[in-house]
């Protein structure tokens, strides 16, 4: 490997598998060449979230859910994350377990380009307060939290009203979250360095209503009707979760801060899709 010395932070899932061995491998190699690193691992959900300021590079163990988890921390800090794929599916985290050496080396030699993902910002306002504010890298989702699940939800975009939606619930999601819970719900993909914001209704009990594409800079803001039959739960990137009230507002808009994460090319994403996917037969076809 080669590359100038400095800071590593490293995250690590110790939940998969040859986790705790790949970060001692990772630890000793940067090590050699006179790079400073330090470990953050953890199984389940942290305690406390990992504190990488005055790293020069954070490298996540794990799977997407370790970038997400990640990602709220790091965004902000502007650190670029290497993000290695111990787990199975891997959308956002598209490096290989067997492949992190020559990856790691391609990062600290400057030649892996940066894709800067847009985050969002969700905040919750009752009664004209705010009481929970959250930030996401994939998505947000407003949803029935009972068996029968379906909620009425009013939706407008910068103050222009889409309707009541009678649905399962609704997602907002960014371009890098098109292709994680959104996806499975019938939405387009997105290309992840778009400055967009994606609204998906899931399972509406009218079949013209549509996801739809607003550019980034638009807020969505979703209310929580009166008289629902359902209790509504928020649920940002899968991980946290709020249980909502009727006339509850909950407002999502981009973020000011952006995560900057390695990429191999401008098409490493499509190869990603297509070999994820199995497109065309898969990336051999």
């Amino acid at each position: 490997m080669n590359g100038t010395s400095g800071r590593a932070f490293i995250i690590v899932n110790m939940m998969k598998e040859d986790a705790g061995r790949i970060a001692a491998d990772m630890t000793d190699a940067l090590g050699s060449m006179g790079w400073a690193t330090e470990v953050f691992a953890f199984e389940g959900k942290p305690s406390e979230p990992p504190r990488p300021e005055g790293a020069d590079i954070a490298i996540t163990l794990g799977g997407d859910g370790t970038v997400l988890y990640a990602a709220r921390v790091i965004a902000p800090l502007g650190i670029p994350v290497l993000p290695i794929n111990l787990g199975n599916l891997g959308f956002i985290a598209w490096v290989k377990r067997t492949d992190w050496r020559a990856r790691l080396s391609d990062a600290l030699a400057g030649r892996l380009t940066n894709s800067e993902r847009i985050m969002l910002d969700v905040e919750v306002r009752r009664d004209s307060e705010r009481i929970a504010r959250f930030s996401a890298m994939n998505d947000g989702v407003v949803s029935g939290a009972g068996l029968a699940k379906i909620v009425n939800l009013s939706i407008t975009v910068s103050g222009a009203s889409l309707g009541t939606y009678r649905s399962d619930g609704v997602i907002i999601s960014t371009p890098t979250g098109s292709t994680a819970y959104s996806l499975a719900a019938g939405g387009p993909i997105l290309d992840p360095d778009m400055d967009a914001l994606l609204f998906n209704p899931i399972c509406p009990f009218t079949l013209s209503n549509r996801p739809l594409v607003v550019p980034g800079k638009e807020t969505v803001e979703v209310y929580v009707e009166h008289k629902q039959r359902e209790k509504t739960v928020l649920t940002v990137d899968g991980q946290d979760f709020l249980s909502l009230q009727e006339g509850d507002h909950v407002y999502f808009r981009r973020s000011e801060h952006r995560l900057k994460l390695y990429c191999a090319g401008r098409g490493s994403f499509y190869q990603v899709l297509r070999a994820k996917l199995n497109w065309s037969g898969g990336p051999d076809a």
